[in-house]
């Protein structure tokens, strides 16, 4: 359910506005099925709202939410392709006659029969949908946002596999609970008993999803006695999905502080670890483990046989299974539910936004030790509580209408799932709503920045509006996320909020909300073939371990037809002949490590497509066609080092808003045709001759960034 019907309907309507003011209707002949359509969308509106709440607890209702949807979906591509049509004839305005309804028609009568047929359709699949809305007696639920989300309008104006760090924020920490903790395992963990046993050396914090597990593993990682007394400290953030490979890059990265090191092997990389950690009383944090392997097959060996003795390993873990498969010491660190004292005091801390607001916040007291109850006292949920009535304000109706709120003890979602989320989600704008859904599609093992974040949200209609701050709203959106704590910034980044991650208990609700709509493959356990042969998705986000990709070919994701975002970071199989021309609908293609050199060549295919973003490929051109793409607006290219030349055509994407390259890339001449572009990496700025050069530049008005090599 990344789409929230109310919000994008709104994108719909603003879509419809531009046709009708580029007369587009008019030129084909349709302008009677255009209006009757931007009527339908605004009775639709009208209970949207309540469809959307309603559409979470009962099936059927999701059923005709699911049907509603695709429908909206195919008015989108239906607009994009007549604002397509409205390019065209811009760009050819020179001729005589181009403006003509009759003569452009004439010139192009398949066209301009097709998309007036698909709108005639599409106004009778709505009429359709509506007359069985009757059924579920919807009303109109436009208070509904004013109540729930009372600082809607100003979160728009800019109110301020999870990958943790060992970074403290000291924010989560509070409490004599978390002092003792850290004592007791500070002081087992660097103890002198038993230096020379290898069988000791495994330490386990184990407890419940979002208790706060992640949180005492920093405040030990951080403390003095711990950094005096090792002189390797390494925190890895393990994952369900875990690379072997990766972990071990990543491991020796931290050891050595420097750039990635060379080689794909396991065996050569355990043996680079090794070197760089003969000697060393090494300090290892695995954070976050699901399997025991990850230490047992992958670091066990290279710590074990070259370590200083009294080197130490703490894993942090749901599961006892993992703390006895990695023999840590028995007992093992199980973390309790907070204390009533200590959860007010963690809820008031995310509330206060100064220090003169506490006696307000204190005479609060009694409706917020009932709402931290209702939390179960676990960490997670109270922090997502506070940032929630952070954004409600201090009244203490506010409060009480949350401590109130029947959501609670709603009985339709798995047992799982944590309410405080649950009723956070519930509480947001609709806008807020789809940008949360849609973070929870990222891959966890990769960090993806507020930017590329943001630019798949516009290129999704998840942000629209004025051309001219359509980044800036978004990293408003991005800023409220975090403010509401469901995304969490990494601070081991050069910028606080550059990177962010999402808890595993948030990703969960929010993938649960998604179910119907998105294939999210980012764990051991998927089926993806059989699922991909079984559904339909609109979103697809693939991170398989490599004996599943083994298995996947791209021939497995040409039924999903109605795609509209692809999300991989695996090795997908190709063989000739494969093609992106079956994803007609795709909005967003982000693909890393991947041989894409057979597909490049159908790129021009993808009508629709805003986001594009190649990574690590081995593609050594681009097609000249490419300049067919006139709604392109991202354009990544990193680290595909092969690729030297662009084509000419590159200067036609019009839309382009960012525009990434490899630094061995020559780019032609007439950059300053893309009058859109807001940010530009990677530009080489010792070209000349033929080549495009930073004089071109100067004409870039809306150019906000310029990234020299």
């Amino acid at each position: 359910m990344a789409m929230v019907l109310d919000a994008f309907s709104s994108y719909l309507v603003d879509l419809l506005k531009q046709v009708v003011q580029d007369e587009v209707g008019t030129m084909l002949g349709v302008s009677g099925e255009i209006d009757k359509l931007g009527d339908k969308l605004k009775d639709l509106k009208n209970f949207l709202a309540d469809a959307d709440r309603r559409n979470i607890t009962d099936e059927t209702v999701n059923v005709w939410v699911g049907q509603l949807k695709r429908a909206m979906y195919e008015a989108a591509d239906i607009l994009d392709l007549c604002q397509l049509k409205a390019m065209e004839r811009g760009s050819s305005s020179t001729y005589v006659g181009c403006c003509n309804p009759l003569l452009f028609c004439m010139r192009n009568p398949f066209h301009a029969r097709e998309i007036g047929t698909r709108i005639k359709a599409l106004n009778q699949k709505l009429d359709s949908i509506k007359e069985r809305s009757a059924a579920f007696n919807f009303i109109n639920l436009g208070s509904y946002e004013g109540c729930h989300s009372s600082n809607a309008h100003a979160s728009r104006q800019g109110n301020p596999s999870r990958e943790t760090s060992g970074e403290l924020d000291r924010s989560s920490m509070v409490g004599d609970k978390i002092e003792e903790d850290t004592r007791a395992l500070v002081t087992q963990i660097t103890r002198s008993g038993n230096e020379a046993s290898n069988n000791s050396m495994v330490v386990a914090i184990v407890g419940v999803g979002g208790i706060g597990k992640t949180t005492l593993a920093q405040k030990v990682f951080n403390d003095e006695a711990i950094q005096g007394d090792f002189s390797k400290k390494i925190w890895l953030s393990v994952n369900q999905n875990f690379s072997e490979v990766e972990l071990l890059r990543r491991a020796i990265i931290e050891v050595r502080g420097d750039a990635q090191p060379v080689g794909n092997a396991k065996a050569t990389l355990q043996r680079t670890l090794k070197e760089a950690l003969i000697g060393h009383k090494t300090f290892l944090i695995m954070d976050d483990v699901w399997n025991y392997r990850a230490w047992e097959d992958v670091l066990k060996t290279p710590l074990v046989n070259a370590a200083a003795p009294g080197s130490r390993v703490l894993i942090t873990t749901r599961d006892e299974g993992v703390a006895r498969g990695v023999s840590a010491i028995w007992p093992y660190h199980h973390i309790d539910t907070l204390a009533p004292d200590d959860a007010w005091l963690l809820l008031k801390t995310q509330v206060l936004s100064s220090e003169k607001d506490e006696d307000h916040i204190n005479m609060l007291k009694d409706i917020g030790l009932k709402i931290i109850q209702k939390c179960g006292y676990l960490p997670l949920a109270v922090n997502v509580m506070g940032g929630l009535l952070r954004e409600r304000g201090g009244l203490r109706c506010d409060w009480q209408q949350v401590l109130d709120d029947s959501e609670w003890s709603t009985t339709k979602m798995p047992e799982e799932l944590n309410y405080a989320v649950y009723l956070s989600y519930e509480y947001m704008p609709s806008y807020l709503k789809q940008c949360f859904l849609y973070y929870s599609l990222l891959p966890k093992s990769k960090a993806f920045s507020l930017d590329q974040v943001v630019a798949m949200w516009i290129s999704e209609g998840f942000i629209h509006g004025h051309s001219s701050n359509l980044e800036e709203l978004g990293r408003n959106y991005y800023k409220e996320l975090v403010s509401r704590n469901l995304i969490e910034p990494d601070k081991s980044y050069f910028h606080d909020l550059w990177v962010c991650s999402m808890h595993d208990v948030v990703r969960s609700f929010a993938q649960y909300m998604t179910k119907d709509e998105a294939l999210i493959a980012h764990d051991r356990d998927n089926d993806i073939v059989s699922e991909l042969s079984s559904q339909k998705f609109l979103r697809l986000s693939i991170e398989t371990s490599r004996s599943q990709s083994d298995e996947l070919d791209w021939k497995s994701l040409r039924a999903q037809q109605s795609v509209r975002t692809l999300i991989s970071t695996t090795q997908i199989k190709m063989k000739p002949g494969d093609s992106l021309v079956t994803f007609s609908s795709l909005r967003t293609l982000y693909i890393k490590s991947v041989d894409v050199t057979i597909l490049v060549k159908s790129l021009h295919q993808l009508k629709h497509l805003r986001y594009l973003e190649l990574i690590s490929t081995d593609i050594s051109v681009l097609p000249e066609n490419i300049g067919k793409m006139k709604l392109l607006q991202f354009l990544r290219l990193d680290q595909c080092v092969n690729l030297v030349n662009l084509p000419d055509s590159i200067v036609k994407l019009g839309q382009l808003r960012f525009l990434g390259l490899p630094y061995t890339s020559m780019i032609p001449r007439g950059l300053f045709c893309l009058t859109s572009l807001r940010k530009l990496t990677g530009f080489r700025g010792h070209m000349d001759g033929d080549w495009c050069s930073l004089d071109e530049l100067g004409s870039l008005s809306q150019l906000r960034l310029l990234s020299l090599h």
